[in-house]
C-alpha cells in the first residue's frame, strides 16, 4: 500500500475513533422560538428541496468522507447506495491522489456505478493540476467539484504542504471545469474576510465547514511522531459561528453548513441561520461502517425527524426555515456584536 493510500486509511479509522455524538457544539446554544399553534402537518414532501436541478429528498447530503484505498471501496459503495435509494447527493474524498496513483479510481467511481442517476460531488485539493481536476471530474461523472480548503490539516500533517498561496489556482480550476464549484473547509469553519474573498472572486457556493464535528488537526497530531501541534486543534471557527457571520454579508450566495452535525436539530438550526444545505459526514461514517441498512435507517430517521421538526415550527416548506425568529446564548451575541461591528 503507497503512503498515501495508506494515509486514508488512518483518516478513515481515527475519524470513526474521534466521533463523539454528544460533543457540545454552538448549536445548543441557539434557541428557537417555536409557535404553540403551528397549524401545520407532517409530511416529508415538505423537505424536498433542488440541487444543481435535480429534485432531492431532503436538504442534507453525504459530504466528502473518503476514497483512494480498499477501506474506502466498501464505504463509498455502501454510502453511494444508500443515496440512490434515499435521492440524497453525495460528496466523495478528495480525489488528488489520482493525480499519482490513477489505480485508485475505483473506488471512487463505485459511487457513480451504484448512483447512475443521482447527485455525486468529486472532490480535490486546492493544488490539483486545473487539467487533472477537469479530468477527475470528467472520470467520475461529477455534477459538481469541490475544492476543500485544509490549511491548518496540511500544517499538522507530517508530509503536508507548506504554501498556501490557492486563490489562483481555485481561479484556474474554474476556467475549465464545467460544473459547479463548491469551495468547503474541512472542519476550521470559512471566516467573513475569507468568504468576502471568495464571494469577490466569484465563488459562490460555499460549504462553510466548521468546527465541531471530525478535527483534522487532531487526527493528524495522532499521526505525528514527533513535535505535536496540539496548539492547533482549537482555532477554529464552529459551524453556528460561521453561519452567523456569513449572515452579515448581504451578497447572494449559496450557503452549506457542515462540521458536527449529528442530528435533525441540528440540521433545521442550520437552515434557520440561512444554509440552503447541509453537509453530513462522520454521523453517517459511523453506519456504513457497520452495513448498508443502518445507513438507511439512519437516514430516513433524519429526513422523518426533520420534516417532524418542520411542521412543529408552523411551515409548510423546509425552504422557509431562515423565516424562523431565535435567541442566541450569551457567547453567541457578544460574537455577532463583535463581527457586525
Amino acid at each position: 500500500m503507497s503512503q498515501r493510500s495508506q494515509r486514508k486509511e488512518e483518516h478513515l479509522a481515527l475519524a470513526k475513533m474521534f466521533f463523539n455524538s454528544n460533543k457540545t457544539n454552538d448549536f445548543n446554544h441557539i434557541h428557537l422560538i417555536r409557535p404553540a399553534l403551528p397549524e401545520s402537518a407532517v409530511s416529508e414532501n415538505s423537505i424536498v428541496t433542488e440541487m444543481f436541478g435535480k429534485k432531492i429528498s431532503a436538504p442534507f447530503f453525504i459530504n466528502a468522507m473518503t476514497g483512494g484505498s480498499t477501506s474506502s471501496y466498501t464505504i463509498n459503495k455502501r454510502l453511494a447506495q444508500a443515496a440512490a435509494k434515499e435521492n440524497i447527493p453525495m460528496a466523495l474524498g478528495s480525489a488528488s491522489i489520482l493525480e499519482k496513483e490513477v489505480d485508485q479510481i475505483k473506488s471512487f467511481k463505485i459511487a457513480r456505478q451504484e448512483n447512475p442517476d443521482g447527485l455525486v460531488f468529486a472532490n480535490v485539493n486546492p493544488t490539483t493540476n486545473p487539467k487533472t481536476a477537469k479530468e477527475i471530474v470528467g472520470a467520475l461523472d461529477a455534477n459538481a467539484l469541490q475544492i476543500h480548503l485544509n490549511s491548518v490539516q496540511e500544517a499538522v500533517m507530517p508530509e503536508g504542504d507548506r504554501d498556501f498561496h490557492w486563490l489562483d489556482n481555485l481561479k484556474a480550476i474554474r476556467e475549465v471545469v464545467d460544473v459547479p464549484i463548491i469551495i468547503k473547509e474541512v472542519g476550521m469553519g470559512i471566516d467573513p474576510e475569507s468568504l468576502r474573498t471568495l464571494l469577490i472572486n466569484d465563488f459562490s457556493i460555499i460549504d462553510l465547514g466548521g468546527s465541531g464535528g471530525t478535527n483534522f488537526a487532531q487526527i493528524e497530531n495522532e499521526r505525528r511522531k514527533n513535535q505535536k501541534l496540539m496548539f492547533l486543534e482549537d482555532i477554529g471557527l464552529s459551524t453556528v459561528k460561521t453561519l452567523l457571520a456569513a449572515r452579515t454579508i448581504p451578497v447572494n450566495k449559496t450557503i452549506i453548513a457542515a462540521g458536527g452535525i449529528t442530528n435533525a436539530l441540528d440540521v433545521f438550526k442550520s437552515l434557520v441561520l440561512g444554509a440552503k444545505y447541509v453537509g453530513i459526514a462522520n454521523y453517517f461514517l459511523q453506519f456504513a461502517s457497520q452495513d448498508l441498512d443502518s445507513l438507511i435507517v439512519a437516514i430516513q430517521n433524519l429526513k422523518y425527524e426533520l420534516s417532524l421538526l418542520t411542521a412543529l415550527f408552523g411551515i409548510d416548506n423546509i425552504a422557509e426555515a431562515d423565516e424562523i425568529k431565535y435567541y442566541l446564548d450569551i457567547d453567541l451575541y457578544n460574537f455577532t456584536k463583535q463581527i457586525y461591528n
